[in-house]
Formats: structure tokens, C-alpha cells, sequence
């Protein structure tokens, strides 16, 4: 009887099924690859996290424009505010010859050359005045101030009309609204303490007109000779004595609204200023 060779008995069977099998194959070792790479380039534009797309899902709902006023915080000032800060400390109490508010004879003569020469003299400085009192106005401020402190005292000037206030706030359009929500809002910085940093401030507004000149025996800023016995008597001494005012000096340099803690800033300023 004949032998014949067995059948194989595996899936390919022929040369051509070979062939197909090897072109699946590679097809599959191309397609594969390629598939996972668009799968993920496609994960990835989906959750942009560029610093552009960041910024866009973290700015707020909306924001809020504050208008300001060109002539800045004293503009906003009316006239008798202004004066009350700048002006009182000598004009309340006529100290170095300033012609008192409401005196009338004092100021007859001053009222006499008119607004704009009595408000230039003041802006340029005048005996022991220094240029508008010692004070940051604008000159348009000033002449306002001159106006209202002669009219007190007989004059009939037309006062210049104050600047405007300032605009409301503005609302801007609400950004768009975004799946991300809004990181939470970083901790305030506590508020500083009361009077702290106001000496500088305080002195500016209420005691350069006398201590920058040395006026009414006033001691000047920086004079380590004038401020010596004074200091040696201790912060909180000298500061009751500015509170409730000594000499030649009204209580708190003329203008009563300062908060105590700001008198004592203005005196440590000057103290350090004498060390």
C-alpha cells in the first residue's frame, strides 16, 4: 500500500493563505502604532493646560474700574477741610504775625490787592510762611483756600468752584464663564496699626508751616540743639504737650480732628529726625 505525506493540520494550509497572513501582519504593526499616537494628541488638546488657557479659566467674572479724580485725594477736599489741615495752626492762633480767621483789620490790607496777588504771594511763600503753607496743593487749591479764608474775614471773593468728584465705579463685562472653577482667593494682609507710617504724613499737613522755619520759637526739624530738652523728657510727655498745645502752639498743631495716635507718629518723626 502506498504512504502518502500527511496534511498539515495548521490554519495555513497554503501559499497564498502565508501570504495574506503576512500582509495583516504588517499592516497591524502600522496601524496600531499610529492609532495610539492620534488617541493621544487628541487626549491632550482637550485638556489644554497652556499658560494662555490657564490664565483664561482663572480670571474673574468681572472687574471693577475706579475712576480718579485728576487733582487727587486733596481735591476732593472742600475748602474748610483743606484749611482745617493746612492753614489752622497758624492762622487760628495769628502765630509768627499770620492774620488771624476773622480778623477783619488783620486782613483788610491783604483783601485790598486782591485774590490772584494774595493767593500768588501765598503759593510763592511769604515771611514765615513757606510756599502754600508748607502743604501738597495744586495752586488751584490754594487760591480756593485763600478765597475762603479772606471771605471769613471780610473779603467777598468769588471762590473757585471745586473740582469735580469722582466717577462711580464702572462695572466691565463679565468674563466668559468656564467649567474650571476659580482658585480660592489668597488671605488678606492684616491692616496696619493705627498711626503707623502717618508721621511723615502728619507732619507735612499740619507741622512743616512752623517747624520747617523755626517759627514762634517752634524747633526746627533736624536740630539736635532745639529738640535735645524736649526729647529728654520722654515721647509721651512731648506728645500730651503737642496734644493739648504749648507756647505759641494750639492743641494739636491747630487742627483737633488728628486721632492721637497720628500726633504721636508726627512727634516720633520728629524725634528720630533730631537723633
Amino acid at each position: 500500500m502506498a504512504e502518502h505525506p500527511e496534511e498539515s493540520s495548521g490554519p495555513i494550509k497554503t501559499p497564498k493563505q502565508l501570504v495574506v497572513v503576512v500582509v495583516i501582519s504588517l499592516f497591524l504593526l502600522v496601524a496600531i502604532p499610529a492609532l495610539i499616537s492620534q488617541l493621544a494628541t487628541s487626549g491632550n488638546s482637550g485638556g489644554d493646560l497652556s499658560e494662555e488657557a490657564v490664565a483664561r479659566r482663572i480670571q474673574p467674572m468681572a472687574q471693577v474700574a475706579l475712576a480718579t479724580t485728576a487733582g487727587g485725594e486733596k481735591a476732593a477736599q472742600g475748602s474748610e477741610a483743606i484749611y482745617k489741615a493746612t492753614c489752622a495752626a497758624c492762622h487760628d492762633s495769628g502765630v509768627a504775625n499770620a492774620p488771624k480767621l476773622g480778623d477783619k483789620g488783620a486782613w483788610a490790607a491783604r483783601i485790598g490787592v486782591g485774590l490772584e496777588k494774595l493767593a500768588a504771594s501765598g503759593i510763592k511763600g511769604k515771611g514765615a510762611m513757606p510756599p502754600k503753607g508748607g502743604a501738597d496743593l495744586s495752586d488751584a487749591d490754594f487760591t480756593r483756600v485763600v478765597a475762603w479764608l479772606a471771605n471769613k474775614s471780610g473779603a467777598s471773593f468769588k471762590e473757585p468752584a471745586a473740582p469735580k468728584a469722582s466717577a462711580a465705579p464702572t462695572a466691565a463685562a463679565p468674563a466668559p464663564a468656564t467649567a474650571a472653577a476659580a482658585p480660592a482667593p489668597a488671605p488678606a494682609a492684616a491692616a496696619p496699626a493705627a498711626g503707623a507710617g502717618n508721621g511723615k504724613k502728619v507732619y507735612d499737613g499740619a507741622c512743616v508751616a512752623c517747624h520747617a522755619s523755626g517759627v514762634a520759637g517752634a524747633p526746627k526739624l533736624g536740630d539736635k540743639g532745639a529738640w535735645a530738652p524736649r526729647l529728654a523728657t520722654g515721647l509721651d510727655a512731648l506728645t500730651a504737650s503737642v496734644i493739648k498745645g504749648k507756647g505759641a502752639m494750639p492743641p494739636k498743631g491747630g487742627n483737633t480732628s488728628i486721632p492721637d495716635a497720628d500726633i504721636r507718629a508726627a512727634v516720633e518723626y520728629m524725634a528720630a529726625a533730631a537723633k
